[in-house]
């Protein structure tokens, strides 16, 4: 069995057809298929990377916020014992110039007393000379 010239007409046809699809078609499909398969593969890397930044960017963020956060109650807290102590010290003041009022006061007080004590004791004496010299008949 010999081919005939037919057959390798068929044959020089199929090859060219091979060839020319090939060239054509498949070779320009393979390149943008596998052009699109690089840029897929390239914008997941650049998602997977901005998904990491974002990602630590977020956890900075948290970290400044808490630190900033302890700051502030740390100041708040400061600020209340101050406030707390001055309070302390003002009450305390002002129990020490009470306590010492009181004191100037109950001195001032039993200073009086003593005096009015004198003074009544010196006038009881005097109107009981005048009393025993009335009810004896002496004049005075």
């Amino acid at each position: 069995m010999i081919p005939d010239l037919t057959s390798l007409v068929v044959v020089g046809l199929l090859l060219t057809c091979v060839f020319l699809l090939n060239t054509l078609i498949f070779q320009p499909v393979l390149r943008v298929m596998e052009q699109r398969g690089l840029a897929v593969t390239g914008a997941r890397e650049l998602a997977e990377s901005a998904s990491v930044k974002a990602t630590a960017a977020a956890n900075e963020y948290a970290g400044t916020l808490a630190a900033a956060r302890a700051e502030v109650y740390q100041q708040m807290d400061d600020t209340r014992r101050a406030a707390l102590d001055r309070r302390a010290a003002a009450l305390a003041s002002a129990r020490t110039d009470v306590e010492r009022a009181l004191s100037t006061a109950r001195a001032s007080i039993a200073a009086q007393a003593s005096d009015a004590r004198a003074t009544l004791d010196g006038e009881a004496a005097e109107l009981a000379g005048v009393i025993v010299g009335r009810v004896l008949g002496r004049a005075s």
